[in-house]
């Protein structure tokens, strides 16, 4: 797995053995069963947290239909991009937080499957946003190494093979 961050975002990537269309499938899939946008251990503690702190930790349940499409909620996530063109999903975090939060997935062909890389940011909002961005970096690298991790035990199951990563 690759990693690297700024002050704002982290970023994770993973090269697996499964088409883009197939990891795309997974990255986009709602309806029943797991969903590494909800049932990572890091987002089932985050909505945990917003409602210790007076939030509502939203737990909006996953739709139905078989995909997300823009607009759906899912968890403490409203769903702003689905592109299928350029394979690209922006979730927004609808938390108690000093600002704006957004995990962006992108899934690229590779020469030998395809490279998924997620991104996470955090646009802070004033002095209690930049304060708050000093403390959370730490929180946000683990967090995002656990997305991509559920992420990726997702693909490998819905494929039902064992890709690398």
């Amino acid at each position: 797995m690759d990693r690297s961050r700024t002050w704002r975002t982290t970023d994770r990537a993973a090269t697996v053995a499964q088409t883009a269309d197939e990891v795309w499938a997974a990255v986009v899939a709602a309806g029943s069963g797991g969903h590494w946008y909800v049932d990572a251990f890091p987002w089932k503690f985050r909505g945990g947290l917003d409602r210790l702190t007076g939030g509502e930790g939203r737990r909006w349940p996953v739709p139905s239909k078989g995909r997300l499409e823009a607009g759906d909620h899912a968890g403490f996530w409203e769903v702003l991009e689905v592109d299928d063109v350029r394979r690209r999903l922006v979730l927004e975090a609808k938390v108690r937080a000093p600002g704006r939060v957004r995990i962006t997935t992108d899934v690229v062909p590779a020469t030998t499957g395809a490279r998924i890389v997620q991104t996470t940011r955090l646009d802070p909002a004033g002095v209690p946003g930049w304060a708050y961005l000093l403390v959370d970096l730490p929180a946000r690298e683990v967090v995002s190494e656990w997305s991509l991790l559920h992420l990726l035990t997702e693909v490998r199951l819905r494929s039902g093979a064992s890709g690398r990563a």
